[in-house]
């Protein structure tokens, strides 16, 4: 029972620190997209300081620790950027630059994979949680110090959507 608690909460882990790299590797996109955007829609400079401060509170966000803050932070970095693309959305001359599609496809891509870690780490959790709730794996649990795990959620129904990626 200790060891089948340890595997489970090891699983977590390792789910996190999915999450966690395609967090990081989504926050390494968007300087480079917001200034492709940038050269183009010089005068959306508060969509640009939104998208910039939302990426600078999800990265302060990481070293909390807890996946409610995170997930806060980056909920509010999602917001910020489903904004930046519909400012891009605006500029027909931008959706042609294969910088810029480049970069939406990769950001596309990424968002795709941390839904996916997102989910594989709040099914670690479960089971992780279910084990811990259990009799007799709740006593051994309880006096070995193990603790519940926190899903890792978007909060709000607004923030579900999809980023969507359209070339025209």
């Amino acid at each position: 029972m200790y060891n089948r608690l340890v595997t489970l909460r090891q699983r977590v882990r390792e789910a996190w620190a999915d999450i966690d790299v395609q967090l990081k590797r989504r926050w390494d996109l968007i300087p480079n997209l917001v200034e492709t955007v940038k050269g183009y829609a010089a005068h959306e400079r508060q969509t640009f300081e939104a998208v910039t401060q939302a990426r600078a509170q999800a990265i302060a966000a990481a070293t909390s620790g807890s996946p409610e803050q995170r997930a806060s932070a980056e909920n509010a970095l999602g917001g910020a950027l489903l904004n930046l693309r519909a400012v891009a959305e605006a500029y027909p001359q931008l959706q042609a630059v294969q910088e810029f599609k480049d970069l939406s496809e990769n950001l596309s891509a990424t968002e795709d994979k941390i839904a996916f870690a997102r989910r594989f780490y709040n099914g670690g959790v479960r089971d992780y949680n279910t084990a811990l709730m259990t009799f007799p794996t709740n006593v051994l649990g309880g006096m070995f110090g193990f603790t519940p795990e926190q899903y890792f959620e978007l909060t709000d129904v607004a923030e579900r959507a999809v980023p969507q990626v359209k070339f025209t």
